[in-house]
């Protein structure tokens, strides 16, 4: 049957075009239950006999959800318990178009076999299909077309002797739906009444999405906070300039002040300040906010108050004390400041976190705190506070009403006991926002089946480079191999060096489920213990590392190179490869200082190791720059895993050699593309600082009668290379690690969207990654842009779509940005560990930082860095003397310096479960009368600790 409309729509050049839309309608739509007589099914969803047991229908029933109950009640529906679902086509459109996360959860669990969720196709149904009726919405149309199939199922079960009995239920919470469909003799409930009437599962009640009535709520209690206008209004108001929008900052030291960025182009840009509950207005981390600017004369300065949120659920009195601090502690000029007026996007996501249990007996609500301190607590109901009392759980928020202090939300999920590893572990990956499920059978079916080799097909436009004495050097235990290299002399005198990269894109093709969940994913993820790859391990410990003595396809870059490191010419080619050997980083150095070692494997890495020298030497007399980080390395005990020492990284002339080739074929292949695709190309650029930046190196540098030049990179680099001092050899290290703190992040870009391509760090006018494709999406694109740039292979419409490429920038930017977080977090976490069973250690370090009533120490034996803040022991007036231009803190008659310096006891405060701290606290010198508290910087480099009343 067909059913269609034809209506007339004016084009851009002022014809008239007539369109016929045609919707078929079917009669061999299957109810997809199992045992139906009526229809002829092959391989029915729905169960003969479901399980679920309800105080509310003795009979054995299906579940027919609507929009609503799918869009705000997917933790229960996501829960095992719940099965047998009938999903209808109007349903799943609806979610689809209101929340794509929801709907990709959904679209999950209807491929679990185990859930038995059928989605039936209505709207192509002969009976079930329903016309839009004269001046009925949209909205009301869905619903009666929910009640219609539901109406249809019913009676259509009833026909079949095996089914007979079985009923199916509409679950809904709008009101008036249900009540329709009750006279319309539907057996309906709310999700609320089904949920609890289910007496074999207790749990799920927690699980329940708080989704009252916001009007009901306000009559119940005082008002806090404004309503937020309605998103219509807004877009008028941004548009006329009456609102700006922005992204919302909160603050991780202080729950009463935030900043909302606020979008646009260049100088457009600024920073508003929100000052107190009121003016924040339920805004939460990363929201997309509409704010209304304050009159200039009620513009602050932002404060240097530092508050945690420890007062009562509504404990609005304590609060107003709190925002009347703010004032006493401001530093700096006013600047413009705001209230949020309205909210355009929510940024809401599952949250770990503990839950504060109430001092009320008997009490089912209850407070929870979330592991970042920039999320508010969250109110929830549970049954189970006793249970999930020092566990990591999981909170959803359903949303804040006016009258209340706190957003209210649902319990989700139980993490495991605080301070276990794999629970920490999980709670760091989740916070962070780092995909790391197992990849699904989907995914996996994408993978080539083994056993594997190559073949005729796979040679076609590649060459045999297997002759090749090809070599890897990577980090001990390295198992994911994405480069390798060889050199060799040529007839005419110069050199041959190829840098040889696994052809991850050979194996993950355009478009197929693998490449979504790479795309996705965006990097691989190294934590202390763990990695998260970024493609199923077939593929990155196995077929694309390029291991020794196995056949490896390849995409190599080769040069001709003189022996003065001069490029003669550069060609990029796929090959197949056979590696001879896999070496670590002191293996390769140590062939090349061994006086007997003169194999083919160690010639080569000598004149590499030569050619990377002056290649080195080149870059640095550009203007690229030397900077410095220090990375921690922890050694584990093989039983328990635990880390039982720590030591900064020693980096060997190896790690510069390989480092070298990297960036030369990197800067040869962003080059090659961008000539081939000068829209599409995907590069990697690193903005120059703001001047202002660097303010604190120079000031530093200064105080230690240097001088550090800004003008350029060159500037900087050669300034770095003359602030040396004798007597304190370490000063230079300080000096980089502090111009590293200065820099901006480099960032992924597609060229077709920007004009500035140049790479401040590496001094290079044009940049790429092209040489870890394995743990790198970013690589995955730029091999297939050269593959098609050589002929290699074949383009496909979104690797030419500059649009395309920036949306595929901007994930892998987000993603990069959370694994460096992670890994950060994985460190902190190890090296509270590491303290854990130390006890009390005195060490060596120098101050990084003085703040003004702080000093910040870096400990370079465990790369470890924290603050410690002065509190006086005997109450009297503090005698702290801060001085901006000369960075120095008089603490009584001692005065600190950047770069001084110091020792400092350090142990771990365990005392708060959810934040344990490393806490530092000054041994040398000693200051009379004064108290150092410290804390370990959070994985951003931002202080955790909660500040003395000194600093208030």
């Amino acid at each position: 049957m067909l059913k269609s409309k034809t209506f007339m729509k004016k084009t851009r050049s002022g014809g008239i075009l007539k369109i016929v839309r045609e919707h078929y309608l079917r009669d061999d739509i299957t109810c997809g239950c199992k045992g139906c007589e009526e229809c002829k099914q092959e391989s029915p969803v729905l169960q003969l006999e479901p399980v679920l047991q309800s105080s509310l229908c003795a009979s054995p029933h299906y579940l027919l959800p609507d929009t609503n109950v799918l869009l705000h009640q997917i933790d229960i529906l996501e829960d095992p318990v719940i099965q047998n679902v009938i999903l209808l086509q109007t349903v799943l459109q609806e979610v689809r178009s209101r929340s794509a996360p929801v709907y990709k959860r959904v679209r999950d669990i209807i491929n679990n076999s185990e859930k038995y969720f059928y989605t039936f196709t209505n709207e192509h149904h002969r009976e079930t299909y329903i016309e839009q009726e004269q001046g009925e919405t949209s909205n009301d149309r869905n619903d009666r077309a929910i009640r219609t199939a539901a109406k249809w199922y019913n009676n259509h079960i009833k026909k079949s002797e095996n089914v007979a009995d079985i009923k199916v239920l509409l679950i809904t919470n709008d009101r008036k739906n249900k009540e329709k469909a009750v006279d319309e003799g539907i057996v309906a409930y709310t999700c609320e009444e089904y949920i609890k009437s289910l007496v074999a599962n207790p749990e799920l009640v927690d699980r329940l999405a708080s989704v009252s009535d916001e009007k009901n709520e306000i009559e119940s209690g005082k008002l806090i906070f404004i309503e937020h206008i309605p998103l219509s209004k807004l877009q008028q108001g941004i548009k006329s300039g009456t609102y700006l929008q922005g992204t919302f900052r909160a603050s991780r030291d202080n729950y009463l002040e935030a900043t909302v960025w606020v979008h646009g182009d260049g100088a457009e840009q600024k920073e508003i300040i929100l000052q107190g509950l009121r003016n924040i207005n339920r805004a939460l981390h990363e929201d997309i906010v509409a704010v209304e600017l304050l009159e200039k004369e009620s513009w602050v300065a932002p404060s240097s108050v530092v508050l945690q949120d420890d007062g009562e659920a509504d404990d609005i009195e304590s609060t107003e004390e709190k925002e009347k601090m703010l004032k006493t502690g401001v530093q700096g000029t006013a600047k413009p400041s705001g209230k949020v007026v309205g909210i355009i996007k929510r940024n809401w996501r599952p949250y770990c976190g503990m839950l504060a249990k109430s001092q009320i007996k008997e009490s089912t609500r209850h407070l929870f705190t979330p592991a970042d301190r920039r999320i508010p607590r969250i109110r929830i109901e549970t049954r189970q506070a006793s249970t999930l009392e020092g566990q990591r759980i999981i909170v959803a928020i359903d949303g804040w009403p006016r009258n209340s202090r706190y957003p209210n939300g649902h319990f989700v999920k139980n993490l495991g006991t605080a301070g276990d590893k794999e629970t920490e572990t999980e709670v760091l990956l989740l916070e962070h926002d780092v995909p790391h499920q197992p990849f699904s059978q989907t995914v996996l079916s994408f993978l080539p089946k083994m056993p594997w080799g190559i073949t005729p097909q796979d040679m076609k436009h590649r060459i045999d480079l297997r002759h090749l004495y090809v070599c890897s050097v990577d980090p001990p235990g390295c198992t994911d191999i994405d480069d390798a290299l060889h050199c060799r002399e040529l007839e005419n005198g110069n050199m041959e060096v190829g840098v040889h990269i696994a052809d991850v894109s050979h194996f993950i093709r355009p478009g197929n489920a693998l490449d979504q969940e790479s795309s996705n994913r965006g990097t691989t993820v190294y934590l202390c213990e763990k990695r998260i790859d970024m493609v199923p391990e077939l593929l990155s410990s196995n077929l694309c590392s390029l291991r020794s003595e196995v056949d490896r396809l390849a995409f190599s870059c080769i040069w001709e190179l003189t022996h003065d490191a001069k490029i003669v010419n550069t060609k990029f080619t796929k090959s197949v490869i056979n590696s001879k050997a896999s070496l670590t980083y002191a293996e390769a150095q140590m062939r090349i200082d061994s006086p007997t070692m003169n194999d083919e494997i160690t010639t080569s890495l000598r004149l590499l190791n030569k050619l990377a020298k002056i290649l080195k030497k080149q870059r640095i007399d550009n203007g690229a720059l030397t900077l410095s980080s220090p990375e921690v390395r922890f050694h584990m005990d093989s039983e328990t895993h635990d880390p039982i020492d720590l030591q900064t990284k020693e980096l060997k002339e190896t790690n510069s050699m390989v480092e070298e080739f990297m960036l030369l074929a990197n800067i040869s292949v962003a080059q090659k593309i961008y000539d081939e695709f000068p829209e599409y190309a995907l590069l990697r650029k690193h903005p120059a600082p703001p001047p202002a930046n660097y303010d604190i190196l120079v000031k530093a540098a200064r105080s230690k009668d240097l001088e550090i030049k800004t003008d350029s990179a060159k500037a900087l680099a050669d300034s770095l290379d003359k602030a040396e001092s004798p007597e304190f050899p370490y000063l230079n290290n300080l000096l980089r690690i502090l111009a590293t703190r200065c820099m901006m992040q480099a960032v992924y870009f597609c060229s077709g969207m920007d004009n500035d391509f140049h790479h401040y760090g590496l001094a290079s006018p044009i940049y790429t990654h092209f040489t870890s494709p394995i743990r790198r999406y970013a690589d995955v694109i730029v091999h297939r842009l050269l593959a098609v740039a050589v002929g290699a292979d074949s383009t496909y419409p979104d690797l030419t779509d500059k649009h395309k490429q920036a949306e595929i920038c901007k994930n892998i930017n987000f993603r990069h940005k959370m694994a460096q977080y992670s890994q950060r977090a994985s460190v902190a976490y190890h090296t509270q560990l590491f303290f854990k069973t130390k006890g009390l250690v005195t060490e060596e370090g120098y101050i990084l930082f003085v703040r003004k009533n702080a000093i910040v120490v870096l400990i370079p034996r465990f790369g470890l860095e924290g603050t410690v803040f002065f509190e006086e022991k005997d109450k009297r007036k503090p005698l702290l003397v801060y001085n901006d231009e000369i960075p120095s803190l008089k603490v009584e008659n001692t005065t600190f310096y950047m770069f001084d310096k110091v020792k400092v006891k350090i142990t771990l405060d365990a005392s708060n479960l959810q934040h344990q701290k490393i806490r530092m606290a000054l041994v040398e010198p000693e200051i009379p009368g004064f108290n150092a508290l410290s804390d370990q910087r959070n994985a951003n480099g931002e202080p955790t600790v909660k500040k003395s009343k000194l600093e208030k």
